[in-house]
């Protein structure tokens, strides 16, 4: 069974759906299985820790990006903004991504 997302890591994207609602930020990673994905500054969850000197770590409440639903978000376009994916094989038989509405490519 295949796993592959339409949305990649460095991906600006922009939350359509939940708390976060309307949110844009950058896709630090991407879990293909689970079909989840964490967004830069959406879905902040705060995680309690206890000082531990051997790693460094000075404990406290530390805030980080929770994983969001891919069908949670929509890819930006940079020409128009929020837009839905499609795919074409191009003449080197590579398949790219496309913009719905503008059909630009997405892929640098």
């Amino acid at each position: 069974m295949e796993f592959g997302l339409d949305i990649r890591k460095n991906d600006q994207v922009k939350v359509i759906a939940g708390r976060d609602k309307g949110k844009v930020g950058r896709v630090l990673e991407v879990e293909p299985r689970q079909r989840r994905l964490y967004v830069e500054h959406v879905n902040m969850i705060k995680r309690h820790t206890r000082p531990n000197p051997a790693k460094q770590i000075r404990g406290g409440v530390l805030e980080k990006e929770g994983p969001i639903h891919v069908s949670n978000v929509a890819l930006v376009c940079s020409e128009c903004g929020p837009t839905r994916i499609q795919h074409r094989g191009m003449a080197g038989s590579k398949k790219v991504r496309i913009c719905a509405k503008c059909e630009k490519s997405l892929d640098k």
